[in-house]
């Protein structure tokens, strides 16, 4: 194989194209993966245009980014987040129970809008030739021994060697691979986010606090002064995003704001946040287990597979861990069943172990476990370490079951 990927894998000669459906942030990766393994990949978004300024923050870990630099995309998007090392934790009340600087060996963690990183990663993957294809709602695929065809909305096909679903936590191709797959499972909250000014609260650059209670706020100190901040409204009986969009913002403020009340910093973040500073992100949801991650040519990765709620800090650095272990695996062995059996092997107990942990956040998030819970968490450094520190050998072979 070629340092660049231009010529053919090493043992994954069957698998020269594939359909990605799926613009967001896995979509563009996994594109970008398989033209590093040789493989040809359009992505196919369902949207008219380019998902422009969707989406709240996120933070992209160090074993994301590690996972963008194996592939050549981690210069694209180092110098747009804010670096977030160090991370506070404490009580509603203010009284703090951990607290950490970061791993020396390590970079920081990034703080970014999730539109930042599309955008960059969109655009690397459009400077590599990777083509995109707008307006490419999937309605159904059909195989057949040598392909895959994806048929659209819109009454156009494609066809490909290969599928791959980076269509997100509602996923049209987890339905077709199993119509009898889980839906995403409510987290007991409805997340926001926002921008608080001319705020007192605690907030050193480069420190990520986070603050458990009845309720929970996460906050930190933006490039531009103000504090940006994430928290959760409990709730059993989640609207659903068109009855979310239907709200005012002044009216999801003021409930919050009463939600709040005496919680430090919440209380105060909220006071100094104007409605239209407010975020309404939505639902929170993962994946729990999902049986089956492939069947035939079609296979899925990121959120379509395994998405682990925003708890966990690593639902993209995981999208893109899974994008680059995928085309690994189609690079070195020589069907897609085979490819497709190792990549699952590879993946599904780091990210189900992930998904597990954020799972029980979640509940104190939404107050259905007391406090205790969250101070018997393990250390940062304990829950971090094991995460951050995920290395893909993309020199390393991938071995057949």
């Amino acid at each position: 194989m070629s340092v660049n990927g231009t010529q053919g894998g090493r043992g994954g000669a069957a698998v020269r194209t594939a359909l990605v459906i799926g613009g967001g942030v896995a979509g563009p990766v996994t594109a970008l993966a398989l033209h590093k393994a040789g493989i040809t990949a359009t992505v196919h978004e369902a949207y008219p245009a380019a998902a422009d300024g969707v989406g709240a923050w996120l933070a992209l870990a160090p074993n994301g980014l590690a996972a963008l630099r194996t592939i050549g995309a981690g210069k694209a998007v180092e110098a747009l987040g804010q670096p977030v090392p160090g991370m506070v934790m404490a009580d509603g009340a203010g009284h703090r129970f951990a607290a950490f600087d970061g791993f020396a060996e390590l970079p920081p963690s990034l703080a970014m809008p999730r539109a930042t990183l599309y955008r960059a990663l969109t655009d690397h993957a459009a400077d590599q030739g990777i083509p995109f294809a707008y307006g490419k709602r999937l309605v159904g695929a059909e195989e057949t021994p040598e392909g895959v065809t994806a048929r659209f909305s819109d009454g156009t096909s494609a066809t490909a060697d290969i599928l791959i679903g980076a269509d997100g936590i509602r996923s049209t191709v987890r339905t077709l691979i199993d119509p009898q797959a889980p839906e995403p499972e409510y987290g007991g909250v409805l997340s926001f986010g926002g921008y608080a000014t001319d705020s007192d609260v605690e907030a050193e650059p480069g420190t990520m606090y986070f603050a458990f209670g009845r309720t929970f706020t996460g906050h930190w100190r933006g490039p531009d002064g103000r504090l940006i901040w994430f928290a959760g409204l409990p709730t059993d009986t989640p609207p659903d995003p068109a009855g979310m969009a239907r709200v005012p913002a002044a009216e999801w403020l003021a409930a919050l704001r009463e939600a709040y009340a005496g919680h430090v910093p919440g209380e105060r973040l909220l006071h100094h946040t104007d409605p239209d500073e407010l975020v309404v992100v939505g639902r929170m949801e993962r994946m729990p287990s999902v049986p089956h991650w492939h069947r035939g040519r079609m296979v899925l990765v990121g959120d379509a597979a395994h998405a682990p709620s925003s708890s966990s800090g690593q639902g993209a650095s995981l999208a893109i861990e899974s994008a680059v272990e995928l085309a690994r695996c189609l690079r070195d062995l020589p069907t897609p069943a085979e490819a497709f059996s190792a990549y699952v092997g590879l993946r599904r107990e780091r990210v189900e172990a992930i998904g597990r942990n954020a799972a029980a956040a979640n509940k104190v998030k939404a107050g259905k476990s007391d406090l205790e819970a969250a101070a018997a968490f393990p250390t940062p450094e304990q829950m971090l370490r094991p995460l951050h520190f995920h290395h893909i050998d993309w020199e390393e072979t991938v071995a057949g079951n």
